[in-house]
C-alpha cells in the first residue's frame, strides 16, 4: 500500500492506495477539494456535510454527463464511468471515516 497526501477544503488527509494510483488519487482530492472551495463557506456546516455537498455535487455531474453523452461515446464511457466511480466511492469512504472519528473528538 501506498499514502498519498490529499489537501481538500484546507485540510490534509493521508488517504492508503494501491501502488501506482497515487497520481489518479491526486487528481480525484484536487476534484473534491475544488468542490468544496466552489460551495464556499458555509456557516454552520460541519465538514462531514461540506464533503456531502461536494460529493453530491460530482456525483450530479456524472450523472448528467452520462445522460447528455452521445450513443458512441456512451459505448466507452462505462469503463471509464465504473473506474471513476470506484475511485470515488473509495475517497468518499475514506473522508468520511476521517469526518466521523473528527467528530468523535470533538
Amino acid at each position: 500500500m501506498s499514502n498519498v497526501e490529499l489537501t481538500i477544503g484546507g485540510r490534509t488527509y493521508t488517504v492508503a492506495t494501491s501502488p501506482g494510483d497515487e497520481e489518479r488519487i491526486r487528481n480525484l482530492g484536487a476534484l473534491v477539494d475544488d468542490k468544496v472551495r466552489a460551495l464556499g463557506p458555509m456557516a454552520g456546516q460541519s465538514e462531514t456535510r461540506q464533503l456531502l455537498f461536494a460529493a453530491l455535487f460530482l456525483a450530479d455531474e456524472l450523472e448528467q454527463q452520462r445522460f447528455n453523452s452521445p450513443p458512441s461515446a456512451a459505448a466507452a464511457a462505462p469503463a471509464a464511468d465504473a473506474e471513476m466511480a470506484g475511485a470515488l466511492e473509495s475517497l468518499a469512504a475514506r473522508l468520511e471515516s476521517l469526518a466521523a472519528a473528527l467528530e468523535d473528538r470533538a
